[in-house]
């Protein structure tokens, strides 16, 4: 595998260069991803336990419906936790080789922000793990419990979970989107503020598309984003203003 090499703005490189450099980050995240699976499978009772921990406990543990499902549900469950495990590396690799095509001004608004990507995507995890999966699952269980035998097949819970838990992770980086987008003047805190009620509306449609179809964690997967859009147009007044040719090409617009 050849070396990774830093890789300036100002380089010149031909195609075969970009490929061989894509294949080395490429072979580095499947390295880095089989370490990761190769732990959580070594793992995997650890990882179901910290998976069922969200039910209620009305459920005991979740049931299989053949020979093989145990096996190929552990496998799953595995490479659910390897992704999460392995994605702070896996980023890493994907924005070394993105971030040569930034000009440097566009690199020194994109730095900062690559910072907050992995704490915020946490922070939606452990969120979503806490608050939102407790919630959700509760509600689901017991709706028509008179008229129905809840039984929670694993595959599907733990597909459940997973899902819900990276949709989280990634919502919650709504903060880096909204600086980014203010810092590179695209956008402003007051055309932010002045479109609001819109961007509620944008959130309940992106909560309501996610994996939890009950209304319980619509509302819990809304609260936070509601209050990150909020907490983005602080920020973006207080550190998102646009410099130097950014802001001469948002004056120019405004002007025109």
């Amino acid at each position: 595998m050849p070396r990774i090499k830093p890789i300036d703005h100002e380089d010149r490189l031909s195609i075969v260069e970009h490929l061989d450099e894509l294949r080395s980050r490429l072979i580095v995240c499947a390295l880095v991803f089989a370490v990761a699976f190769g732990l959580c499978v070594w793992q995997n009772h650890l990882l179901l336990e910290v998976a069922n921990n969200p039910l209620p406990n009305s459920v005991d543990e979740p049931i299989t419906l053949g020979p093989s499902e145990a096996f190929t549900t552990t496998m799953t469950i595995s490479a659910y936790f390897a992704i999460l495990i392995a994605l702070p590396i896996i980023l890493f690799q994907i924005y070394g080789f993105v971030l040569p095509a930034f000009t440097p001004r566009e690199k020194k608004v994109a730095l900062p922000l690559l910072l907050l990507i992995p704490l915020l995507f946490i922070a939606g995890v452990v969120f979503c793990y806490f608050v939102v999966l407790p919630g959700a699952l509760t509600f689901l269980l017991n709706f028509n419990a008179d008229e129905f035998q809840n039984e929670v097949r694993a595959r599907d819970y733990y597909s459940f979970v997973a899902m819900t838990e990276i949709a989280m992770g990634a919502l919650f980086q709504v903060p880096v989107v909204i600086l980014a987008l203010c810092k590179l003047g695209i956008t402003t805190p007051e055309k932010l503020r002045k479109n609001r009620r819109y961007a509620i509306l944008v959130i309940a449609v992106i909560a309501a598309a996610l994996p939890g179809v009950d209304p319980v964690s619509m509302l819990l997967e809304m609260v936070p984003l509601v209050a990150l859009y909020e907490l983005s147009i602080l920020l973006a007044a207080a550190f998102g203003r646009p410099s130097g040719e950014a802001s001469d090409q948002v004056a120019a617009v405004e002007g025109s």
